[in-house]
């Protein structure tokens, strides 16, 4: 008989007895150390012995298949006995020797450990736990772990979590589990309300509720948006698409989204803070804006727009109020609960989406096949109320804002528009015949607007227009996640009809779905 036969008869007999397990694994320890001199390189005092499995057997498999043995009943054998004391656990040397360790471990009722059981791929989960030993340890800073869990530099982790990251978390050259992942962000505070302090409240709308907090975490603000649940209809599909988009969506022109809280009645998303949006901004400057500060805003809404639409993500919402606005004058896109992610090909969507004033003729009048151009109609009417301080095309309803849009750029005929009078909503409508006027009179020249989509110019071609060549080419060439603002000599002008230098504690309400 082999000598990994005589291992498994001699474990399989300690095992069978009624005395503690981590007294039969001693002594089966010391007859094989008996049996053969050890020939362990480990020299760590806490080793007992080492007996080398034959080549043919990989010492992994042979302790998952007997360790995992070890049931409940067999620790249950002894109340009070064994399992109050010191356990055995196996250990698996980086050079393939077997030893005993015994540390103290807090047991359940159920005779189970206490501690968080490890998803580390070198980890057996039973009670007799194998685990391969890292003789090479190393200290963990705050940094590593901030980078392992993606974490903001400034987090302020909780006592004593170094040391238990350290302990669970598998080597720093391996994956980490998704489930490892949760258990280590819950541990540190993310997922719970306890975590942020409520301090004002902002807005309020349909579906959802605003708050100014602060997070215990990092000591910084944050906006809470509070939706509410209803019993039997759940989270609003708004709050589904915002949340799945914007956990992907990684740009220094795009709001952050920092934690989900999911609880029986609300599911609370906890955003960046910023202190206004942009129509609270024109407001401020009594809608009078520097012509050097428009065009930094337009070129971070172009970049972040850009952004999404190499994404294939149709954001569908753009109007000044769900553009984000901090104090160094960084502007974010912001309420992506309309946003759509597209597919190839064209899919058919709602024609219920963006705001009327910023809406597109043709989804005005109805068209559900359309793309990345949506946004962009939106983007010329923004740039215009930035430039002129008002509305480009205010209508109070659909036939209303449809008359100013052929106003100004004339009633669309097959030359201009092809198509256009073969379809039955233009033709239920009756409009006058009006004479197009030159854009430039109403507009400043570098705005675009086409009735037909595929005229309209990409995000990506319109933020690398020559109109933005004045802010250097460095600002075309900077990391999706770095600030306009990093760039050297780029920064707010002052505005002519500002009212004052220091924002007030206005907020964001366009967080909220009006």
């Amino acid at each position: 008989m082999d000598r990994m036969k005589i291992i498994k008869r001699r474990l399989s007999m300690s095992l069978r007895s009624a005395r503690p397990v981590d007294d039969s694994l001693s002594e089966l320890a010391e007859q094989m150390a008996l049996d053969e001199p050890s020939t362990a390189r480990d020299n760590e005092p806490m080793v007992v012995c080492a007996v080398h499995p034959p080549a043919s057997h990989s010492a992994p498999s042979f302790l998952r298949q007997y360790a995992g043995h070890l049931g409940r009943t067999a620790l249950r054998r002894e109340p009070g006995g064994g399992l109050e004391r010191d356990r055995a656990f196996l250990s698996l040397h980086r050079t393939g020797s077997l030893g005993i360790v015994h540390e103290n471990v807090k047991m359940g009722s159920d005779g189970e450990s206490d501690q968080a059981s490890g998803t580390s791929s070198d980890e057996v989960q039973s009670p007799v736990r194998v685990r391969m030993r890292n003789n090479h340890h190393r200290r963990i800073s705050n940094e590593d772990i901030n980078k392992r869990l993606s974490l903001p530099a400034d987090i302020r982790l909780p006592e004593g979590y170094l040391e238990k990251f350290a302990m669970n978390s598998p080597p720093f050259d391996k994956p980490m589990s998704r489930r490892l992942r949760r258990a280590s962000l819950s541990e540190i505070g993310f997922g719970k309300l306890e975590t942020y302090i409520k301090l004002d409240k902002l807005g309020e709308g349909t579906y959802a509720t605003v708050f100014k907090g602060r997070s215990k975490l990092t000591d910084n603000l944050v906006a809470l948006k509070e939706i509410r649940l209803e019993h039997e209809e759940g989270a609003p599909c708004t709050a589904i698409r915002e949340v799945s988009l914007l956990k992907d969506l990684k740009h220094a022109n795009i709001v952050t989204l920092h934690d989900i809280i999911h609880t029986d009645k609300c599911l609370t998303l906890v955003f960046e803070y910023l202190e206004k949006d942009l129509k609270q901004y024109m407001d401020d400057c009594g809608s009078i804006m520097s012509v050097h500060n428009v065009k930094i805003f337009l070129f971070q809404l172009l970049r972040g727009l850009a952004y999404c639409h190499r994404r294939k993500v149709l954001h569908r919402d753009l109007k000044p109020q769900n553009l984000l606005i901090n104090e160094k004058g960084e502007l974010k896109l912001a309420d992506f609960g309309l946003a759509r992610a597209k597919s190839v090909p064209t899919k058919t969507y709602s024609n219920e989406v963006v705001t009327l004033w910023y809406r597109p003729p043709d989804v005005l009048l109805g068209s559900t096949e359309y793309s990345t151009p949506i946004d962009m109609w939106g983007v010329g009417c923004i740039f215009y109320e930035m430039i002129t301080g008002r509305p480009l095309f205010p209508g109070s309803t659909v036939e209303d804002e449809l008359h100013l849009i052929f106003r100004i750029l004339g009633t669309p005929t097959e030359e201009t528009w092809p198509g256009i009078t073969t379809s039955e909503e233009f033709k239920t409508y009756n409009f006058p015949h009006y004479h197009a006027e030159p854009l430039v009179n109403h507009a400043p020249r570098y705005v675009d607007l086409n009735f037909e989509a595929k005229k309209r110019v990409s995000a990506e071609d319109a933020f690398r227009h020559a109109y933005f060549r004045s802010l250097g080419e460095q600002v075309q060439t900077l990391a999706d996640t770095a600030s306009i603002f990093s760039v050297k000599g780029i920064q707010l002008q002052k505005d002519p009809g500002k009212r004052s230098s220091v924002y007030p504690e206005s907020s964001k309400s366009s967080q909220v779905k009006k």
